[in-house]
């Protein structure tokens, strides 16, 4: 795996909604030493961000994009990837209208296919990106598995994410591993215990997930990136973004 940490920029989502806050939270997060990004957030158009991204030297590896921007305007969803540079087209989420029956799921892993097949002819991979809904079982299996197994896995990979995997009742190093290169990239993102009992999302490193156990695993799958990733802040999100970034330092990154 690529010991370059990157930033996905939902953490400071705030923030990117004008291009003068977004080439402001650029600089911040270049600041930090953060060098490579996720695109995801943001309404800002490509071109306007490629030019931002390009002046601090931040690579982008992946982007989500809404499932309904997916059917609806795959070519501007492609183009969009292509101007900034990346392979992956990453949907944040399965839409809800899929996730409570079996024919849902089926619907949307036949739409899933279509998509990704499409995306495969452009050099381009469909990237999707689990919450813990997917270990739902319905008729017997999890929604993860047959995302999994109904899919190609030269064109499908996924966006896998630490803490709804532990959510989840997963292990995310034995998840990881078992996905193998499949897993394109990780989310970063800590799961804390607060003093009432209540599960929260922390700065990687201030919560309870195995990191020595989750980057071996990221390293034996064939892992191409790991970007830090907190949906809900308790301190300012560039300083959780700081407490992430020089935690990981400790185990390697830069």
């Amino acid at each position: 795996m690529d010991r370059q940490i990157g930033a996905q920029l939902f953490t400071v989502r705030e923030f990117t909604k004008t291009i003068g806050d977004f080439e402001e939270t650029c600089r911040k997060i270049k600041e930090i030493g953060y060098k490579v990004v996720q695109i995801s957030g943001t309404p800002l158009k490509a071109e306007e961000m490629k030019a931002v991204l390009d002046k601090y030297n931040l690579k982008v590896v992946t982007t989500h994009r809404s499932f309904d921007d997916f059917l609806n305007n795959l070519d501007e969803v492609m183009e969009y990837n292509k101007i900034l540079g990346c392979e992956l087209c990453g949907v944040g989420s399965m839409p809800g209208k899929y996730r409570d029956s079996f024919e849902g799921v089926s619907q949307f892993i036949e739409e899933m296919n279509e998509i990704a097949a499409k995306l495969k002819k452009e050099c381009l991979y469909f990237g999707y990106h689990n919450h813990a809904f997917e270990f739902v079982k319905l008729n017997g299996k999890f929604i993860m598995d047959r995302l999994i197994e109904e899919s190609d896995p030269d064109a499908v990979k996924f966006i896998v994410d630490t803490y709804w995997l532990q959510f989840g009742g997963l292990n995310p190093a034995k998840f990881i591993k078992k996905l193998g290169e499949r897993a394109m990239v990780i989310h970063f993102k800590d799961l804390k215990i607060n003093l009432g009992s209540v599960v929260e999302m922390a700065e990687v490193g201030e919560g309870n997930l195995d990191w020595d156990a989750i980057i071996a695993a990221c390293d034996e799958a064939g892992a191409k990136w790991a970007l830090v990733e907190q949906d809900i802040c308790q301190r300012d999100s560039f300083e959780s973004m700081k407490i992430s970034y020089e935690y990981l330092r400790t185990k390697g990154f830069c």
